[in-house]
């Protein structure tokens, strides 16, 4: 079962009045949501936008999430390379499927948000950039440096105001990153719980995840044997300090 027709209703319309304090650069908006069968499971898909900066985002529903406790979630920022055509150098696409695989047939709800920062917020054109500059031997980090970026310009804020435009209340949240479960404490979100997500490697990416390892924090977890083994959000924190 998922949102009812008059749930969604009446989130559309209260999204559609919904006005965000400037200089807000976040406000996204519910526009649509209908229902999407998958390879997966059964799904609702909700279609937002952010009437600042015109970038549509995606919301993958299983099951009514709207006023509910402890959802699973799994933010995952789009990666055109991975998640279309199964580049090997990330493991974004698996992440991906994995997630939409564990909440559509292990679990009674949970969401995946499908956000629109390419290459960790740096776009597809810079991206593929940062990927020549690894190509000649610097890392995924220095890349993103000698480009002038930081290591990581992606800004949870716009999965915040999703979580809080479909009244979810708390959360589970499906990942390896640190600094999501930081970034959307920072905005509001209640963080119940972590799932973690299982590690694909492979010759190409093996560098690639030893620096989101030793560089950017990440929790990772070659030989992880039980997927939806939960650990508290706190204590994923202190684990980085």
């Amino acid at each position: 079962m998922g949102i009812p027709k008059e749930q969604i209703d009446r989130l559309i319309a209260e999204s559609a009045e919904h006005q965000c304090a400037p200089p807000a650069e976040t406000c996204v908006r519910l526009i649509a949501m209908a229902d999407l069968p998958t390879r997966f499971g059964s799904y609702q898909v909700a279609a937002f936008r952010n009437p600042i900066d015109g970038k549509e985002h995606a919301a993958f529903v299983h099951g009514n999430v709207v006023d509910a406790e402890r959802v699973p979630v799994r933010l995952h920022s789009e990666c055109l390379t991975g998640d279309a055509i199964g580049s090997l150098r990330c493991d974004c696409r698996d992440q991906l499927q994995e997630a939409l695989t564990m909440i559509g047939n292990k679990m009674e709800r949970g969401i995946v948000l499908y956000l629109r920062q390419e290459g960790r917020g740096i776009g597809f054109t810079n991206k593929i950039r940062a990927y020549a500059l690894q190509d000649a031997g610097y890392d995924t980090v220095q890349a993103n440096e000698l480009l002038g970026f930081r290591p990581d310009e992606r800004d949870y804020g716009v999965a915040a105001h999703m979580l809080h435009s479909l009244h979810v209340r708390s959360i589970r949240i499906m990942t390896n990153n640190p600094s999501k479960i930081a970034d959307l404490t920072r905005h509001g979100i209640s963080i119940v719980g972590r799932i973690p997500m299982s590690v694909a490697l492979n010759e190409h990416n093996r560098q690639y995840l030893e620096v989101k390892r030793k560089k950017l924090g990440h929790l990772l977890d070659i030989e992880q044997t039980d997927d939806l083994v939960e650990v508290p959000a706190r204590s994923a924190a202190r684990s980085t300090e």
